[in-house]
């Protein structure tokens, strides 16, 4: 029996739960795997075009004659204007639809990117990043909120992670492309690369269907049957199993409207405080380091244009390399008990730099490499947990919302590494990072939830 056909002498709640028996049942078909690609794509970019300033940089701090505090600020600011996207394009995405929201992200993030071509100074480079990040800000985490609505609990995390895999691969590939083009073409190469595949990803937008947990939560049963009953034609044809669902009971307000303010009340109080201070701790510790390294190997310890690239290339591919063991392991170990592993054992590298001092670029390249290894398995897996911890009528902007501490910490971080590195040394850097781990293992352990194998509706009343 479809949705539509039980709608028609059945309560909403009912429409409901069999929308969502009938997605936690389906298998991963050939379509899924077409609109986990589609986003990729653009979330490859986004990931690109957010280290892309990194691996520019020490050209620019050299035309431009830009101080370190400069430096810190146009950096920061991109990730400030992140903040800002996630906020409103969160909000949006429940008003809309979260494809709606997606087409006008990536639209606004290529617009930004061009004219990022034509700047002329560090005030004017500042000032289209932080546009370019409203788009960036906005696109990540909806398209985490979308994805996770198509699949079921047994699947969602390894699913879902060789989704936003991705995106560490895109900051490896910033890496390789400043490695290769900036000392030969200028800092501008960075930029045009991002381009011109963005600009193609566009059209591919109108490939993929609304979500229909969404479409449910509002109450349009029957557009959210249309898309589900298309996955399991698929599925039919192709031969995979396609159990009968199983309706679990729902709460009445699961296609309640949607209001920002139960974000602070109830269970989800403790879930929106936790995910946001993981978000700050993760990214302003490896955003802090990645985005600072290519400049600081050259700046600091005179190294090499390219070598001092490739380094920070290195460190971005053992990230892929974590994340992706990440990917495949979380199912089986759960989310709670790897993020306190992760923020522990980062803590050990960073200590060991604050006592060694830092003093030699091999000696930073060694073990600032173990850390952001070790935390982007936490970090590029947090839209996965943030997307768990909300019901879909608040699944956008409460991921939204936690990725805005994402922006926070990625705008603090990297404007304190150049506020103590001026003041302090570099020592001290490494100090505060590894204070800022252990908090991320303290709240961890004490406030954080499990959610693995269990349904989003299960988890989220």
């Amino acid at each position: 029996m479809t949705t539509a056909q039980a709608v028609g002498g059945s309560s909403a709640s009912q429409a409901m739960q069999m929308i969502v028996a009938r997605i936690e049942r389906l298998p991963i078909t050939r379509r899924l795997m077409t609109i986990r690609v589609i986003v990729g794509v653009a979330t490859f970019f986004d990931a690109y075009t957010v280290l892309a300033i990194a691996f520019a940089m020490p050209q620019l701090v050299a035309e431009w004659h830009l101080t370190p505090k400069e430096v810190g600020l146009i950096i920061a600011a991109g990730y400030i204007g992140q903040l800002v996207g996630a906020v409103f394009f969160g909000w949006l995405a429940e008003k809309i639809g979260r494809l709606h929201v997606l087409l006008i992200t990536i639209l606004l993030f290529v617009a930004m990117d061009f004219a990022c071509l034509f700047a002329w100074s560090g005030m004017s480079m500042m000032a289209f990043r932080f546009m370019q990040g409203i788009g960036t800000g906005g696109e990540v985490p909806v398209a985490s909120a979308y994805i996770n609505e198509f699949i079921g609990a047994r699947k969602r995390g390894r699913f879902f992670l060789l989704y936003e895999v991705i995106f560490p691969v895109g900051l490896m590939f910033a890496g390789l492309i400043g490695y290769f083009l900036v000392p030969v073409y200028g800092w501008r190469a960075m930029f045009i690369v991002g381009l011109v595949p963005s600009v193609l990803s566009i059209p591919l937008r109108w490939l993929m269907p609304e979500s229909p947990r969404w479409l449910a939560s509002k109450g349009h049963f029957a557009e959210a049957d249309k898309i589900v009953t298309k996955l399991e034609d698929e599925a039919t044809k192709r031969g995979l199993p396609l159990p009968e669902p199983t309706p679990r009971p729902v709460d009445p307000r699961a296609t309640a409207k949607s209001d920002w303010r139960e974000l602070f009340k109830g269970i989800y109080r403790k879930r929106t405080l936790t995910i946001w201070a993981l978000w700050v701790c993760a990214y302003t510790i490896n955003n802090g380091m990645i985005t600072w390294l290519p400049t600081l190997y050259k700046g600091v310890f005179k190294l090499p244009l390219q070598t001092a690239l490739a380094y920070g290339w290195t460190t971005s591919a053992f990230g892929v390399l974590a994340s992706v063991a990440c990917a495949l392991l979380i199912d089986k170990v759960g989310r709670k008990p790897w993020y306190i592993a992760a923020f522990v054992i980062a803590v050990i590298p960073l200590a060991t730099l604050a006592v060694l001092g830092g003093t030699s670029a091999t000696q930073i390249l060694i073990f600032a490499t173990m850390v952001y290894a070790v935390l982007q398995t936490i970090a590029f897996s947090l839209y996965l947990y943030s997307s768990e911890l909300y019901p879909t009528r608040m699944r956008a902007i409460g991921t939204a919302l936690g990725s805005a501490w994402l922006r926070a910490g990625s705008s603090i971080g990297p404007a304190m590494v150049g506020f103590i590195m001026a003041g302090y040394g570099i020592r001290w850097v490494f100090a505060a990072f590894a204070g800022v781990a252990l908090i991320g293992g303290l709240i961890t352990a004490l406030f954080a939830i499990e959610t693995k194998g269990k349904s989003l509706e299960e988890l989220s009343p």
